[in-house]
């Protein structure tokens, strides 16, 4: 049998482009004792594996160089020497962009098959979800009445931010990147507003619509983006405010650093403004995993939330699907759709 994999290819000099990958065949024979062989059905593109390309230090290991690009997956198992995998059981793991698997059953999770589409929990009842939940609940302790603001509000991560936080009696103002998104975000997705942020014409012009929107200040920022946004929020933040830093986006292909906001004023504001800047990776909050799907699988089973996808099919598609998505070209979360 024949195995495809996505792989690095050369380390990327600021933006990811088709060079830096390579669809390559591998032949594969047979699973040793204590095996499993996985065929991959789904696979999840996250902002966060633009890091995964760099060499640099940072909270996880990167890919070397001819190894198949990071990312979480479900699959079906075809084949096990492994007494605790059954043929045709679904599991979820770090497969990477590949068509199938071999795996010895560390890390994998069990998937039941339910009435809830699968790939669900690859986003909104998955890695995207729980750090939506997390951010909310646990960085940034959101509480009713206050005003929160969140970046990249249509994306897998903020769309179920947002939601929750309206749930929880919140004022939520989104940002997106287009007219559409903005109003899928409020006309959907139950946001009280939503800024375009291509639409603005300079710095003053984004600070004072926020103002605009937000007249009594702005009690918790989701920064999922960095950027010229995060420099239109800062001004607007309230004294004792929380920043929960879920990623930068707009900074991962070094786009924007040289003129982005000195560091002395940056520190300043959070000084004098006593702001709670609170980075998290969820990895660190596994333990939250079960309370997080306690409460938010009845929303998606009574379809109280609501939760878009922008799938991609076939393995190769992985890298333009990837750049789309790094670029703002996505709407919802990414997934690709490697097999039957």
């Amino acid at each position: 049998m024949q195995i495809e994999k996505v792989i690095l290819a050369k380390r990327p000099i600021g933006e990811p482009t088709f060079d830096n990958f390579n669809l390559e065949i591998f032949n594969f024979s047979e699973i040793k004792t204590g095996e499993i062989f996985v065929k991959v059905k789904w696979l999840s593109l996250d902002p966060y594996m633009r890091g995964r390309m760099d060499s640099a230090k940072s909270y996880a290991s990167p890919v070397e160089i001819g190894e198949a690009m990071e990312g979480e997956c479900i699959g079906e198992i075809i084949d096990t020497k492994n007494e605790k995998f059954e043929v045709g059981e679904l599991v979820i793991g770090k497969f990477g962009w590949v068509s199938h698997a071999v795996s010895n059953g560390y890390g994998l999770r069990k998937l039941e098959r339910t009435n809830i589409p699968e790939q669900y929990f690859l986003g909104v009842l998955g890695m995207p979800g729980h750090t939506a939940w997390t951010g909310l609940n646990k960085i940034a302790n959101a509480k009713k009445e206050e005003t929160l603001v969140i970046s990249a509000a249509s994306g897998a991560v903020g769309s179920l931010a947002g939601q929750l936080a309206k749930k929880k009696g919140l004022k939520v103002l989104g940002i997106a990147g287009s007219d559409e998104k903005c109003s899928y975000v409020t006309n959907e997705l139950g946001f009280d507003a939503c800024i375009n942020h291509n639409k603005i014409k300079d710095n003053m012009e984004f600070r004072n619509l926020i103002k605009s929107y937000c007249p009594y200040g702005v009690d918790i920022y989701f920064e999922n983006v960095a950027g010229k946004t995060l420099e239109a929020i800062i001004p607007n933040m309230n004294d004792f405010g929380r920043i929960a830093v879920c990623g930068m986006i707009s900074w991962y292909s070094g786009k924007g650093i040289n003129e982005a906001m000195a560091l002395p004023k940056l520190w300043r504001t959070i000084l004098v403004k006593r702001l709670k800047v609170n980075g998290f990776i969820i990895f660190d909050h596994k333990e939250t995993y079960p309370q997080f799907i306690e409460e938010v699988t009845p929303f998606i089973q009574k379809q109280q939330i609501i939760y878009k996808e922008d799938i991609r099919i076939g393995l190769s598609n992985a890298p333009s699907a990837f750049i789309d998505l790094l670029n703002g070209r996505n709407f919802g979360k990414m997934l690709v759709k490697v097999g039957d």
